[in-house]
Formats: structure tokens, sequence, C-alpha cells
């Protein structure tokens, strides 16, 4: 590859993330009922992906449920469980692959964290729920 065709795609990269930090977090996909109507209520929400049967699941969920808790539901938990046929057009749109997932939706209904995947501290959720809106 010849210098100018390096500088060339190097230059084509950086317009590309140039433009996406400009257009900003994208809007948090509607996939299914329990999304749509956390999201709507203009409340900070967790979208939270799980087998309810899992043990590190079960362990996010008892977090989470301590959390929301302590917040006095200052934010809405929408649960998308991996065992429902109709929560699996979710997991292609929030390109989950793992289990537990955590994705923070601010009020404005755009993702402003996708943890990835694994159980999720108190402490991690609690620093990132401080810093959405």
């Amino acid at each position: 590859m010849s210098r100018n065709s390096a500088v060339f795609i190097v230059g084509i990269l950086l317009m590309t993330a140039v433009a996406q930090a400009q257009a900003g977090s994208p809007a948090a996909p509607l996939s299914t009922p329990a999304i749509k109507q956390s999201i709507s209520s203009g409340q900070i929400t967790i979208i939270f992906f799980l087998n309810p049967n899992g043990g590190p699941c079960k362990a996010q969920n008892a977090i989470l449920t301590r959390l929301q808790k302590d917040r006095k539901n200052n934010f809405n938990i929408a649960y998308v469980s991996a065992e429902q046929e109709e929560n699996k057009q979710a997991f292609y749109d929030y390109g989950v692959r793992g289990l537990p997932t955590v994705v923070l939706v601010d009020s404005s209904g755009k993702i402003g964290r996708m943890f990835p995947p694994g159980i999720q501290s108190y402490d991690a959720l609690a620093v990132a729920l401080d810093s959405i809106k």
C-alpha cells in the first residue's frame, strides 16, 4: 500500500469517527413492550438482559434490586429474558451475545452506556447512573 493510500484511509477513518461523535448516542431500540414502556416514562432505564435461571443473572438482579431500592426507584428496570421467544429481536438490536448484560438508557431515550457481559458491581452501576441524565 502506498503512503498516499494509507493517508487517504486514515483520513476517511477520522472523518467517520468525527461524524459518529457529532451524531451523539443512538436512540435505544424499542424492541419489547417492557423496553418501550420503561423508556417512554421519561426516566433513566436499565435494560437487563438475563437468563432468569442463571446464577450470574440472579446475582446481577440482586445488585440491581438493591440499587433501585437505595435510589428510591429513580430509574426503571426493563427485564429482557432469554427464555422468551418474543425477546429475540431485542438481543439482536442491542448486540447482546452474553449474559447478564446491562444497558443504561438516559431519560431522553438514548443509549448512555452498554456494559460488557458479566456481573456489574453496585459501585460501577451507581457511578454510571450518576453520569447519565
